[in-house]
């Protein structure tokens, strides 16, 4: 399996949907689906009947899970979405934004 390019709590940008352009924070990441959480992108809505625990009901709305090929990691030097690369650096696989050449922290 390859190393992961996306990680929790990288700021990433979205390619396409009802939400591009977006930026966020990866709030979690499951690779065996292949998709991630952004926080305040690709909000749904369910709407809840009144029950015993939450005898109000109304709409819940929730920050839903996306395809991981919908997003990139955006750039550190200007926010735009760019490609992720590994390169070893004083003994340690970093990822380094294809773009700008900067590492990548997270």
């Amino acid at each position: 399996m390859a190393a992961a390019k996306i990680k929790k709590g990288d700021s990433v940008v979205v390619l396409s949907g009802k939400d591009k352009g977006k930026t966020g924070t990866v709030a979690k990441v499951m690779p065996k689906e292949g998709k991630v959480v952004v926080e305040g992108v690709n909000i749904a809505a369910r709407h809840r009947k009144p029950t015993q625990q939450n005898p109000q009901g109304g709409i819940d709305r929730f920050e839903a899970p996306m395809s991981i090929s919908k997003v990139a990691v955006a750039d550190p030097k200007d926010g735009k979405p760019t490609r992720v690369r590994f390169e070893e650096k004083d003994g340690k696989k970093v990822r380094v934004a294809v773009k700008s050449g900067e590492t990548i922290d997270g």
